[in-house]
């Protein structure tokens, strides 16, 4: 299906899988808004898709905060005049035993993977809804980056899997709800890709994080923004619910 203005709205989109999937988005046509709290990051990759003949928003905000969360999502379609497309690509991974984790690294995950998509998702919904019913595609999307944490649990990923996890249900289960207005919403569950992830690891477990992965060939955040890019490509009549990669050489 051809893409050509459409508008999305991507979080997480100052790098890694974010930042990937707008650049992906915008070569495909589509109007995107970038959204995350580093405001450089974010400028520099709106030139970048400027250069190349995109459309790109910068806003700038802290999606954990409800009130900023729903404004983002309002100035990305008040700026565009629709929204098609929301890809939750927000998170963070803090390793370490529930024995030795501070209790703030917990609430910081399920703050930023979980409430934050909540709080997107919860402001996005009636505008893609609308979308859906008035554009030629017939359809729009919601894609939630997930992991492949969320299917297989391991030590020192509690809190981690648990927001993965969580993440998985909520969307098989808006994946119904929003059947009856031609929404749909899909899973990618990356394994282990090259980005920033791991260096938000405690020192104590870094190395052996490190380890972990060692003489795996990650994926790239681009190879999850092909997938992205392949579940919003469809047309009306194909719903792609889930897609999992993982890279080559992973076991888990």
């Amino acid at each position: 299906m051809n893409l050509h203005g459409a508008a999305a709205l991507v979080t997480g989109a100052s790098s890694g899988i974010g930042a990937a999937t707008a650049r992906k988005l915008a070569r495909e046509g589509v109007m995107v808004g970038l959204v995350a709290r580093r405001w450089d990051r974010l400028a520099a990759l709106a030139e970048e898709v400027a250069a190349a003949g995109g459309t790109a928003l910068v806003v700038q905000a802290d999606i954990t905060d409800p009130d900023r969360a729903a404004g983002a999502v309002e100035e990305v379609a008040d700026s565009f005049g629709r929204l098609d497309i929301l890809v939750n690509s927000a998170g963070v991974m803090l390793l370490d035993s529930a024995l030795h984790t501070p209790l703030d690294e917990w609430d910081r995950m399920v703050d930023l993977n979980v409430r934050a998509m909540l709080h997107v998702t919860h402001a996005a919904v009636p505008h893609l809804i609308g979308s859906a019913s008035t554009s030629p595609r017939g359809v729009a999307d919601i894609v939630n980056i997930s992991s492949t944490a969320g299917r297989v649990a391991r030590p020192t990923s509690t809190v981690y899997n648990l927001t993965k996890f969580g993440m998985n249900g909520f969307s098989e289960a808006l994946r119904q709800e929003l059947l009856p207005e031609r929404v749909r919403v899909c899973l990618v569950e990356p394994g282990v890709v090259s980005t920033e992830l791991l260096d938000h690891v405690g020192d104590s477990l870094r190395d052996a994080a490190r380890r972990q992965v060692d003489g795996v060939e990650p994926l790239r955040p681009e190879d999850v923004a092909d997938a992205v890019a392949y579940v919003v490509r469809q047309e009306r009549r194909v719903a792609i619910n889930e897609i999992l990669l993982r890279a080559a050489d992973q076991t888990w």
